[in-house]
């Protein structure tokens, strides 16, 4: 379907381009959501007369996104979870989770504008990207943790898991060892 675009939509184009996409993209995204407008020669019209008011909206949105990345860009969150000792999370931290984040935190995002292809599952120090507009982004640092204290150590650089992972080479280099009747004493 050929569709007259009425703001940027990321890799697709810009204001004013007339471009094909799926049928499915428009109908149920870009025609729904106001993003677009069927191409056709009266709506080619009607984007015509009204374009310069849909430039001064997009540059309102722009500019209001910009105030917001100046609050949100480069801030670190600590999120405490339980986990294993080998750092699997039980669950897993989603684009929800980061939504409920930011607004304990004063800041008011959706899961739509959160970027992030799958929940995070790990411990760790994760850096995740809030689309904030088509040509504004802001990136937050999450600081996955067991433990408030264990997230320092983390933002420091430690490897909160690192003595796990040897225990369980240990446990499964003695099992095997212990399969095939050998003793640790005998390597």
């Amino acid at each position: 379907m050929k569709v007259i675009l009425l703001e940027r939509i990321g890799k697709h184009g810009t204001l004013g381009e007339t471009i094909r996409v799926r049928d499915g993209f428009a109908r149920n995204f870009l025609l729904p959501q106001g993003k677009a407008l069927r191409a056709t020669k009266e709506n080619q019209a009607r984007f015509d007369r009204e374009r310069a008011a849909l430039e001064v909206r997009n540059a309102e949105r722009k500019s209001s996104a910009e105030e917001i990345k100046v609050g949100l860009d480069q801030r670190s969150f600590i999120v405490v979870r339980q986990a294993a000792e080998t750092g699997q999370l039980y669950g897993s931290v989603a684009a929800r989770d980061i939504v409920d984040i930011l607004a304990a935190a004063g800041e008011t995002v959706t899961r739509a504008q959160v970027d992030i292809n799958a929940p995070i599952k790990n411990l760790g120090v994760h850096t995740v990207e809030i689309i904030l507009h088509a040509d504004v982004r802001a990136t937050i640092t999450l600081n996955i943790a067991r433990s408030e204290e264990e997230a320092l150590r983390q933002a420091k650089g430690e490897d909160v898991t690192a003595n796990a992972r040897e225990d369980t080479f240990v446990r499964e280099v003695s099992s095997v060892l212990e399969d095939e009747g050998m003793d640790r004493e005998e390597l």
